[in-house]
């Protein structure tokens, strides 16, 4: 999945590298376990990994409806989506009526629905401070409260038939503090936490859940083709803040976002089609990860942060235990008899008595 190569790929291509396979303890599709047709609907279809993953859906043989944000889409961009096996429409997951449209048309179009992948964000590159009210809002707004919306507006259709799959996009921001998108990586934990509470409400309904938290992405799939997606950004979904002042110097860390971002430009390591190749897996395995990530960027750095965690917790442990009853009654015999050498007299006192 990565590699230094910046030359596109197509989906077919991806689906037939020997290399691109989740584990065989996941049970995902092969030969000797072929996948049935699944409907999915892609929010974000029009962003960084949302439009490969709807390519590497549509070259599978899956339906899909692909969903891009009306703030930036229009309806006649996701009508070149349309084809035999897509769906394009629009909303802003911030608005539940917008989301509610997106579910009933699917299930109008396709008849049920089996997966739902959200692939929407948005971010603001920018120190705490800097951030307005508007820049926190519109962050919680979309990333938090937008997943809920798919969440809670889809789960009655899943649980009414039984089974059902949510693929929900997070980030290495979900796992690690990065100077610069404190909101943004905020966000990234709240949703991170949602998910993974939420598992235990729903496994009874058959219903699952990943948090796919992709590293460095590049897009590297064709831009040629009937569905020809708007061009991205150069920053995909973040906003970039002017900083202030006092975090405006050269080696500020509230600048670092900014300047990662600036430095990869398209030197991302991570494949968006090997990525997204991997994600269709997900969606037809049969024991799905809670996580699953994407990258060695992601690999290393998340694995990196967990262990700093398990460490400092290895390091400050000894305030947390109680300690032990007998221990405690031995320390307790020794202060009396360090007493008792201090004062001898008051110690025959006290056996008199």
């Amino acid at each position: 999945m990565d590699d230094a190569a910046s030359t596109s790929l197509s989906p077919a291509a991806a689906s037939h590298h020997p290399r691109l396979r989740l584990p065989a303890t996941c049970e995902p599709p092969s030969e000797l376990n072929p996948p049935k047709q699944a409907t999915w609907i892609v929010f974000g279809a029009t962003g960084h990994m949302g439009r490969s993953l709807v390519r590497a859906i549509l070259s599978h043989g899956d339906k899909c409806t692909a969903v891009g944000w009306s703030q930036e889409n229009t309806l006649e961009q996701m009508e070149r989506w349309h084809e035999r096996n897509c769906l394009g429409l629009l909303c802003d997951v911030r608005v539940r009526e917008t989301v509610d449209n997106v579910i009933k048309k699917s299930i109008e179009r396709w008849g049920s629905i089996d997966i739902i992948a959200n692939c929407t964000g948005y971010g603001v590159i920018g120190a705490c401070e800097d951030q307005d009210d508007y820049d926190l809002r519109n962050q919680f707004t979309t990333n938090v409260l937008g997943t809920l919306n798919i969440l809670q507006l889809s789960l009655p259709h899943f649980r009414a038939q039984s089974h059902g799959r949510y693929l929900i996009f997070s980030s290495t921001s979900g796992a690690l503090g990065v100077p610069g998108l404190g909101p943004y990586c905020a966000t990234k934990y709240a949703v991170e936490g949602l998910i993974e509470s939420m598992l235990y409400e729903i496994d009874v309904f058959n219903i699952k859940a990943t948090l796919v938290e992709p590293g460095h992405v590049r897009l590297d799939e064709p831009l040629d083709g009937p569905t020809e997606p708007p061009r991205l950004k150069r920053y995909g979904h973040f906003w970039v803040k002017a900083a202030s002042a006092p975090y405006a110097g050269a080696s500020s860390p509230a600048g670092h976002a900014k300047r990662i971002v600036q430095w990869l430009n398209d030197r991302q390591p991570t494949s968006a089609v090997k990525s997204a190749e991997l994600v269709w897996q997900l969606g037809h395995c049969s024991y799905p990860p809670l996580r699953l990530l994407l990258g060695s960027y992601a690999v290393e750095s998340i694995r990196d942060r967990l262990r700093s965690i398990i460490e400092e917790i290895e390091d400050w442990k000894h305030l947390s235990f109680p300690v032990p009853v007998e221990e405690e009654r031995e320390r307790e015999r020794e202060r009396e008899r360090e007493r008792e050498r201090e004062d001898p007299q008051d110690a025959d006192g006290r056996d008199e008595g």
